[in-house]
């Protein structure tokens, strides 16, 4: 049992020095909020994956019962509400135990979002002569190109993509599948990779069907896309701290700007919840994918290199 907590926490540890490259004293406060509760569980011999709400609730009633103030208890269910939503996204858990403990709201994190012309810069950057450089700019143009995350990405299918429609199917949080417009650039760039790269390629045969391989013919892993995407930042001399997720905060961002329909965004970007499934309608087909070639700046061919 202790090695599991043990094991999922070094894990959790990578997550957050690599896909959300906090501080490390950020680091330190997260993984300290999660071994206090697992300190709680151990002797009830309960492992991470088999944590219930329930649980979660009495060790808030002693840590109330303690004195401890309403702040702190506050930034340790943070701490565990990311932990969670970490196992979640690394398919551990398909149901996150911390969706219905409330806390008080302390404000919301506002996440960093690269500019138009800096995703442009970190595109320029890009060596286009490799074909390691043409797989790379295949997969900036659809990370930017559909708001997708990095998870889903590295899963994406060959035969997911729909090039008549114009749409990519995806699968999300929980197995869910859904569809969701794709600009012409970045269908542009993802036939180039077919066309120049993939089809050259020795393909191992569980991955004959993964759109984005490396070298070896296999499926990408999620770091390795956030160490691409790093330096890219670095040689493009963007000083914000850059990681594949950006590109979708971004994607959201530049649609807001441009005009978009809020609930058109909420459901391209898949975003599940109590609240979400409630106040956001399903909504046509058409109009989400009218929605990004309106209002995503690369939607449309225009002089693209």
């Amino acid at each position: 049992m202790e090695q599991e907590w043990k094991y999922f926490l070094q894990q959790f540890e990578l997550h957050l020095r690599l896909e959300c490259l906090l501080s490390e004293r950020s680091i330190t406060a997260y993984l300290s909020d999660v071994k206090k509760f697992a300190q709680f569980l151990l002797p009830k011999s309960i492992a991470p994956l088999t944590v219930k709400s329930n649980h979660i609730h009495d060790f808030f009633c002693i840590l109330h019962d303690l004195g401890i103030k309403a702040t702190s208890q506050s930034r340790m269910l943070s701490g565990l509400r990311v932990f969670y939503k970490f196992l979640c996204l690394s398919n551990h858990l398909t149901k996150d135990p911390t969706k219905l403990i409330e806390s008080p709201q302390l404000g919301r994190y506002l996440p960093s979002v690269l500019s138009v012309p800096e995703i442009e810069a970190m595109l320029q950057v890009i060596d286009h002569s490799t074909p390691i450089g043409i797989r790379n700019r295949a997969i900036v143009e659809t990370l930017y190109g559909t708001g997708m995350r990095v998870s889903e990405l590295v899963s994406l299918k060959l035969s997911h993509i729909y090039f008549e429609e114009s749409f990519v199917r995806v699968i999300g949080k929980g197995n869910k599948e859904r569809l969701i417009p794709i600009g012409a650039v970045a269908l542009k760039y993802i036939k180039i990779y077919l066309q120049e790269v993939r089809s050259h390629m020795s393909i191992q045969s569980a991955h004959l069907d993964t759109l984005f391989l490396n070298r070896l013919g296999s499926s990408l892993s999620r770091v390795m896309i956030f160490l691409m995407v790093q330096s890219l930042a670095r040689k493009a001399n963007i000083h914000v701290k850059v990681g594949p997720h950006i590109f979708r905060h971004s994607f959201a961002t530049h649609l807001i700007e441009g005009g978009a329909n809020l609930r058109a965004i909420q459901e391209i970007l898949g975003h599940s919840s109590i609240t979400t499934t409630e106040i956001y309608t399903h909504l046509d087909r058409h109009y989400l994918k009218q929605t990004m070639q309106d209002y995503h700046p690369r939607s449309h061919l225009h002089d693209t290199k």
